[in-house]
């Protein structure tokens, strides 16, 4: 198994630059299979979130659309894929971006009672408190 950075994942799904999409491609449709899926750890889908946000303004649905198909597709394994999963949920069902909604869902899995923020928006979610 090997792991993908970011600017990876973003050159393939995107196709947005010639020579690292074409490198991007050729690496993923190679090297990563069912039987030796590519590793996605959770840093990656926060990066990868924020990038689809920032710079290619995609909106929320689109961004949950992208890492949906991504625990879907068999040739990516997703590091912590059922959190990731309950974090998209959070996401549909509050106006909480999705790092935040992951990383309220990580917290509890680690048997935090609530993590405590300054973020109003994320305040108003189960897995937050404000301070």
């Amino acid at each position: 198994m090997i792991g993908l950075d970011t600017n990876v994942i973003i050159r393939y799904l995107l196709q947005d630059d010639s020579r690292q999409t074409k490198k991007a491609t050729k690496l993923i449709e190679s090297a990563c299979c069912n039987e030796s899926p590519c590793w996605l750890s959770i840093i990656v889908l926060c990066e990868l979130t924020w990038v689809l946000r920032s710079t290619y303004n995609l909106d929320r649905q689109g961004i949950h659309k992208i890492v949906e198909n991504i625990l879907l597709t068999s040739q990516f394994q997703v590091a912590q894929s059922n959190i990731v999963r309950e974090a998209l949920t959070a996401c549909q069902h509050s106006n909480l971006d999705f790092p935040d909604a992951l990383l309220g869902r990580l917290n509890h899995s680690d048997g935090c009672k609530t993590t405590v923020t300054f973020d109003k928006k994320a305040g108003h979610s189960k897995d937050f408190s404000i301070v």
